[in-house]
């Protein structure tokens, strides 16, 4: 395990809530080596001492914490660095490379590769030293096979750790063990017993304090291209012929090169786009997003996957900000009875199967069924939805950052994104980009609080909350 990090982007939100937070329950549960130790870089002028007084501020050191938040702080040196500068960057950062680190690049896409450049001169991604980047991997295909040359030109795949959060939820990496360790499932996923299968993220939360990158992004392209991307690859992929990085990256990236281009001719029918508006959220009241970018907040799609296993089988993806609730779900909608035997209720009014999967804000694995409470001196058999319900309810659960920044140190690539299933993510997002723009795809209005404008029902199952009338 390497026991170095430079983390790029110190001083940025998602390093305050996550990165931290996160070494430093790794650092209280002894996890870490004992000669760790972190390189903070930032755009914000401090020194050593005004840096961990900054963080110290901000890090909430909770209960069964004493000390450990001291000793993280002892840790950390901190620099201000301009990463366009790549021999300020070099001078700075050389006297770091006396060991093997990983370099964390938490900053927006445009500053990897001269961030790239800057640590190739520093001698910090010589073997056996690894870079991590943040999620998106450029904007569109181009950006992102430029991007993935230029790390190629400083370190070679093997070294290059491309992080999805997502893919660190114990709900998420759960998906694979109940698929292929159930013969019970797997013995019917494909299109012979499966109707459609929605993926729904919805999300309470605005874009409060990334407008800016969100007006260049939208949720197409923060969403769907890489989380809910993952996911579908997940559920849909065949099974890998070992549990090894590169075997389940393999059929990964098969499912994502199998999604049908999207046309301007399909581009009504399988998708919508939305941006919220002024509402109630939670019983507060909420602003609308304002962007001079026809930019989306809410995004439904019809995915088909063109292979074997799921022709003619429709994954509809939702994802949407200021929605009313919080909600990370899988639903497997089965096909009807072939032959229905019962007359209470007739066959139109028979619940076919569903396995939902919530992976948050609970963790739970819910089997829908029909089945008959009726004792047998009533005559006659009624039968009813009924319900397995496996709540997962653990003592703990991990940020899913301490999971990843655990690999990273320790060289497994198993939960990271590679280069080929980024581009082919890149290259699906890119066909319904062009079709939105040659149909002209409005971005319709919907008040914040609700599940997305008129028509999105067609995209949400009903059990995220929506209303009776909208498809399950």
């Amino acid at each position: 395990m390497h026991d170095s990090i430079l983390l790029f982007g110190a001083t940025g939100d998602l390093a305050q809530r996550y990165l931290f937070p996160s070494l430093l329950h790794l650092l209280r549960d002894r996890l870490l080596p004992e000669n760790f130790r972190v390189v903070a870089i930032g755009r914000t002028q401090h020194d050593d001492d005004g840096f961990r007084a900054w963080l110290r501020e901000r890090i909430d050191e909770g209960d069964g914490y004493s000390g450990a938040l001291d000793d993280l702080l002892s840790r950390i040196r901190y620099h201000a660095l301009n990463l366009n500068d790549t021999e300020a960057m070099a001078a700075a950062l050389a006297p770091y490379a006396d060991r093997p680190a990983v370099s964390y690049l938490s900053t927006p896409p445009n500053l990897f590769e001269p961030a790239c450049r800057g640590l190739k001169a520093a001698g910090l991604l010589e073997p056996p030293s690894r870079l991590v980047l943040e999620k998106p991997i450029g904007h569109d295909l181009a950006s992102a096979r430029e991007i993935n040359a230029t790390l190629k030109e400083a370190l070679d795949e093997s070294r290059i750790f491309r992080i999805d959060h997502y893919l660190g939820k114990a709900p998420v990496q759960n998906l694979l063990p109940l698929r292929f360790g159930n013969t019970l499932l797997e013995a019917v996923w494909d299109n012979r017993c499966i109707e459609s299968v929605d993926i729904v993220v919805a999300e309470t939360a605005g874009v409060d304090g990334r407008e800016g990158y969100y007006a260049d992004y939208g949720a197409l392209r923060d969403m769907v291209q890489n989380h809910m991307l993952q996911l579908l690859a997940l559920v849909a992929m065949e099974p890998p012929a070992a549990l090894d990085a590169d075997s389940i990256r393999d059929e990964k990236r098969k499912v994502l090169r199998a999604l049908r281009p999207m046309t301007a001719a399909d581009a009504a029918s399988d998708s919508i786009r939305g941006r919220y508006g002024p509402g109630v959220v939670e019983g507060r009241a909420a602003q609308g997003f304002k962007a001079d970018s026809a930019v989306e907040t809410f995004v439904g799609l019809r995915a088909w996957i063109d292979n074997w296993r799921w022709a003619g089988v429709p994954f509809r993806l939702a994802t949407g900000k200021r929605l009313p609730s919080r909600t990370t779900e899988v639903l497997i909608n089965f096909k009807p009875v072939t032959h229905w035997l019962f007359d209470r209720p007739n066959a139109r009014g028979a619940t076919p199967n569903r396995l939902r999967m919530r992976l948050q804000p609970e963790e739970t694995i819910e089997l829908g069924l029909m089945g008959s409470l009726a004792a047998p001196e009533w005559g006659a058999t009624e039968l009813m939805p009924m319900s397995l319900d496996m709540a997962m309810l653990p003592p703990k659960r991990r940020i899913a950052y301490e999971r990843l920044m655990i690999d990273a140190l320790k060289g497994d690539q198993t939960l990271f994104v590679r280069d080929d299933e980024v581009e082919a993510a890149w290259r699906w997002i890119d066909s319904i980009s062009a079709a939105w723009q040659q149909a002209g795809t409005p971005v319709h209005e919907y008040p914040a609080g609700s599940w997305g404008p008129n028509g999105a029902e067609a995209f949400l199952p009903r059990t995220v909350g929506a209303p009776s009338g909208r498809r399950g």
